[in-house]
């Protein structure tokens, strides 16, 4: 797995995952106020978008906007998505601030929301080093945890890690788990292709994805632990 921060200028984070040949291009963009429903509350929010290129795959798919309607995929994605960023950060420390986590695939093959919701935390993590440089944040440490996400499924009988597309579509049980760095787990999504699976199949798969995700929260430290790629509010000359 890859991560490479400020892959674009203007967002306040911005991140390209590569999960093997699948990447995606997750920007955290920061507008000030909150959708209606929560305006006054003292509290900030975080939601996520989720879509892929027409080119992303090796049959190029009708771009969503075109067709007029966003598949029911895409909308349990994108939800899949925010509800995970938002299991790691403190809404009453954000204020009322709104950080938009738009996740592109631009190459897929396998694994796609996990790669996304791993780059999201990363975009998002940016986004409030922004938000505090600029001096709008009512607690300087509002990520309480990081988040990554990882698939593993069962294939030919073993538990495997990861699934490139030519796995996943053969895979005899398929599972999405996202965890925080503490080891505790935010969502588990995990379904049996044609056949029924054990909870003993349950638990080692569990066992693996955590590791899994253990170590990509590792890899999500490395990445940011060097500088703020880009220009902070405050810090031109």
């Amino acid at each position: 797995m890859r991560i490479t921060r400020g892959y674009q200028d203007w967002p306040a984070g911005s991140v390209l995952v590569e999960f093997g040949r699948t990447r995606v291009l997750c920007a955290a963009t920061v507008q000030e106020g909150v959708p209606r429903w929560r305006t006054g509350s003292g509290l900030g929010w975080v939601t996520a978008e989720y879509a892929m290129l027409p080119s992303s795959t090796n049959t190029r798919s009708a771009r969503e906007s075109v067709k007029g309607r966003i598949g029911g995929r895409t909308h349990e994605i994108s939800r899949l998505i925010g509800r995970s960023l938002r299991a790691c950060i403190d809404m009453a420390a954000l204020g009322e601030n709104t950080i938009t986590i738009d996740c592109d695939v631009i190459q897929a093959d396998g694994g796609t929301r996990t790669a996304a919701i791993t780059g999201a935390y990363v975009a998002l993590a940016d986004a409030v080093t922004w938000l505090g440089a600029a001096g709008r944040l009512s607690d300087p440490k509002p990520l309480s945890c990081s988040v990554a996400a990882v698939s593993v499924g069962v294939v030919d009988g073993r538990v495997r890690l990861d699934l490139p597309y030519e796995e996943d579509s053969r895979a005899e049980v398929d599972m999405n788990v996202v965890a925080t760095d503490h080891g505790t787990l935010v969502e588990v999504q995990g379904t049996g292709e044609g056949a029924t699976f054990t909870r003993s199949t349950m638990d080692k798969m569990i066992d693996f994805a955590l590791a899994g995700c253990a170590r990509l929260a590792e890899l999500q430290a490395e990445a940011l632990a060097a500088p703020y790629p880009g220009e902070l509010p405050g810090s031109a000359a």
